[in-house]
Protein backbone atom coordinates (compact mmCIF):
# COMPACT_ATOMS: atom_id res chain seq x y z
CA UNK A 1 0.00 0.00 0.00
CA UNK A 2 1.27 3.47 -1.14
CA UNK A 3 0.74 5.41 2.40
CA UNK A 4 2.03 8.48 0.51
CA UNK A 5 -0.54 8.77 -1.91
CA UNK A 6 -3.26 8.59 1.07
CA UNK A 7 -1.10 11.53 3.45
CA UNK A 8 -2.74 14.63 1.81
CA UNK A 9 -0.59 17.94 1.28
CA UNK A 10 -2.02 21.11 2.42
CA UNK A 11 -0.02 24.15 0.93
CA UNK A 12 0.51 27.40 2.97
CA UNK A 13 -0.36 25.77 6.34
CA UNK A 14 -0.39 26.84 9.06
CA UNK A 15 1.80 29.58 7.50
CA UNK A 16 2.56 30.96 3.60
CA UNK A 17 5.30 28.59 2.55
CA UNK A 18 4.85 25.54 4.45
CA UNK A 19 3.30 22.33 2.87
CA UNK A 20 1.83 20.56 6.02
CA UNK A 21 1.40 16.83 5.52
CA UNK A 22 -1.74 16.17 6.76
CA UNK A 23 -2.40 12.73 8.07
CA UNK A 24 -6.13 13.37 9.04
CA UNK A 25 -6.78 10.61 5.53
CA UNK A 26 -5.49 8.26 6.87
CA UNK A 27 -7.33 7.41 9.89
CA UNK A 28 -10.59 7.76 7.39
CA UNK A 29 -9.30 4.14 5.84
CA UNK A 30 -8.97 1.50 8.62
CA UNK A 31 -6.73 -0.74 6.69
CA UNK A 32 -4.36 1.80 6.06
CA UNK A 33 -3.68 3.12 9.83
CA UNK A 34 -3.35 -0.66 10.42
CA UNK A 35 -0.52 -0.66 7.49
CA UNK A 36 1.19 1.97 9.02
CA UNK A 37 1.14 0.67 12.31
CA UNK A 38 2.03 -2.66 11.27
CA UNK A 39 4.81 -0.87 9.15
CA UNK A 40 6.12 1.38 12.54
CA UNK A 41 5.86 -2.28 14.58
CA UNK A 42 8.11 -4.31 12.05
CA UNK A 43 10.48 -1.11 11.86
CA UNK A 44 11.39 -1.40 16.04
CA UNK A 45 11.50 -5.51 15.58
CA UNK A 46 15.09 -5.58 16.73
CA UNK A 47 15.22 -2.73 19.25
CA UNK A 48 15.17 -3.06 23.04
CA UNK A 49 13.48 -0.64 24.61
CA UNK A 50 11.19 -0.21 27.50
CA UNK A 51 8.60 2.79 26.73
CA UNK A 52 7.33 4.95 24.27
CA UNK A 53 7.39 8.83 24.64
CA UNK A 54 4.78 10.20 22.64
CA UNK A 55 4.73 14.59 21.33
CA UNK A 56 1.66 16.12 21.30
CA UNK A 57 -0.53 16.04 19.42
CA UNK A 58 -0.33 13.65 16.32
CA UNK A 59 2.59 11.36 18.38
CA UNK A 60 -0.47 10.10 20.64
CA UNK A 61 -2.47 8.70 17.67
CA UNK A 62 0.62 5.90 16.76
CA UNK A 63 2.42 6.35 20.13
CA UNK A 64 -1.12 4.88 22.06
CA UNK A 65 -1.51 1.90 19.81
CA UNK A 66 1.86 1.15 19.51
CA UNK A 67 2.61 0.68 23.01
CA UNK A 68 -0.69 -1.55 23.40
CA UNK A 69 0.85 -3.68 20.62
CA UNK A 70 4.12 -4.13 22.17
CA UNK A 71 2.82 -4.17 25.79
CA UNK A 72 5.27 -0.94 26.15
CA UNK A 73 4.05 1.73 28.81
CA UNK A 74 3.75 5.34 27.40
CA UNK A 75 4.44 8.59 28.50
CA UNK A 76 3.43 11.68 26.76
CA UNK A 77 4.64 15.02 26.23
CA UNK A 78 2.26 17.73 26.22
CA UNK A 79 2.33 21.46 25.52
CA UNK A 80 2.12 23.84 28.47
CA UNK A 81 -0.47 23.87 30.86
CA UNK A 82 -1.53 21.05 30.00
CA UNK A 83 -0.68 18.44 32.46
CA UNK A 84 -1.48 18.17 35.83
CA UNK A 85 1.37 17.17 38.51
CA UNK A 86 4.78 18.40 38.27
CA UNK A 87 6.76 18.94 34.87
CA UNK A 88 9.81 19.71 33.20
CA UNK A 89 9.64 21.78 29.95
CA UNK A 90 11.68 22.15 27.37
CA UNK A 91 11.79 25.12 24.47
CA UNK A 92 12.58 24.74 20.83
CA UNK A 93 12.40 26.77 17.87
CA UNK A 94 10.04 25.34 14.69
CA UNK A 95 10.42 25.85 11.05
CA UNK A 96 7.18 28.56 11.76
CA UNK A 97 7.76 29.58 15.21
CA UNK A 98 8.78 28.94 18.58
CA UNK A 99 7.36 26.01 21.12
CA UNK A 100 7.64 23.94 24.24
CA UNK A 101 7.23 20.52 25.30
CA UNK A 102 6.26 19.50 29.10
CA UNK A 103 6.44 15.98 30.67
CA UNK A 104 6.06 14.69 34.03
CA UNK A 105 9.00 15.06 36.51
CA UNK A 106 7.82 11.41 37.21
CA UNK A 107 6.98 10.23 33.79
CA UNK A 108 9.94 8.29 33.35
CA UNK A 109 12.90 6.53 35.36
CA UNK A 110 16.42 6.54 35.49
CA UNK A 111 17.78 4.58 32.92
CA UNK A 112 14.60 4.01 31.13
CA UNK A 113 15.16 3.22 27.27
CA UNK A 114 12.43 5.32 25.48
CA UNK A 115 11.30 5.42 21.60
CA UNK A 116 10.27 9.20 20.77
CA UNK A 117 6.84 8.70 18.39
CA UNK A 118 6.33 11.42 16.84
CA UNK A 119 4.05 11.79 13.11
CA UNK A 120 6.91 13.67 11.17
CA UNK A 121 10.42 14.28 10.89
CA UNK A 122 10.89 17.97 9.32
CA UNK A 123 13.93 20.11 10.51
CA UNK A 124 14.15 17.98 14.32
CA UNK A 125 13.85 20.47 16.48
CA UNK A 126 10.51 19.39 18.08
CA UNK A 127 12.27 15.69 18.00
CA UNK A 128 15.45 16.83 19.40
CA UNK A 129 13.56 18.70 22.30
CA UNK A 130 11.93 15.90 23.05
CA UNK A 131 15.41 13.60 23.62
CA UNK A 132 16.11 16.74 25.54
CA UNK A 133 13.58 16.51 27.81
CA UNK A 134 13.94 12.68 28.29
CA UNK A 135 17.42 12.78 29.22
CA UNK A 136 17.13 15.58 31.89
CA UNK A 137 14.74 13.07 33.54
CA UNK A 138 18.05 10.23 33.25
CA UNK A 139 16.33 8.10 30.87
CA UNK A 140 17.74 7.19 27.70
CA UNK A 141 16.93 8.02 24.01
CA UNK A 142 17.25 5.11 21.98
CA UNK A 143 15.58 5.87 18.66
CA UNK A 144 13.00 8.15 16.85
CA UNK A 145 10.16 6.81 15.10
CA UNK A 146 8.26 8.78 12.75
CA UNK A 147 5.50 8.18 10.32
CA UNK A 148 6.63 10.71 7.96
CA UNK A 149 10.31 11.95 7.35
CA UNK A 150 10.76 15.14 5.14
CA UNK A 151 14.64 14.04 4.27
CA UNK A 152 15.12 17.10 2.29
CA UNK A 153 14.49 18.92 5.34
CA UNK A 154 17.44 17.19 6.81
CA UNK A 155 15.83 16.83 10.28
CA UNK A 156 18.32 13.43 11.44
CA UNK A 157 21.39 16.25 12.09
CA UNK A 158 19.21 17.50 14.95
CA UNK A 159 19.09 14.28 16.10
CA UNK A 160 22.96 13.43 16.40
CA UNK A 161 23.42 10.11 16.58
CA UNK A 162 20.04 9.22 17.88
CA UNK A 163 18.77 6.26 15.61
CA UNK A 164 16.18 7.17 13.22
CA UNK A 165 13.02 5.08 12.22
CA UNK A 166 10.76 6.55 9.15
CA UNK A 167 8.31 4.28 7.20
CA UNK A 168 7.81 7.21 4.72
CA UNK A 169 10.65 9.05 3.12
CA UNK A 170 10.22 12.01 1.51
Amino acid sequence: MNLGSIIRDVPDFPKPGIMFRDITPLFRNPAAFRFALDGLTELLADQTFDSFAAVESRGFLFAAPLADRLGKDLTILRKPGKLPADTVSESYALEYGEATLEVHRDGLKAGERVVVVDDLLATGGTAAAAARLIRRLDAEVVGHLFLIELAFLDGRKALGTDPVFSLVIE
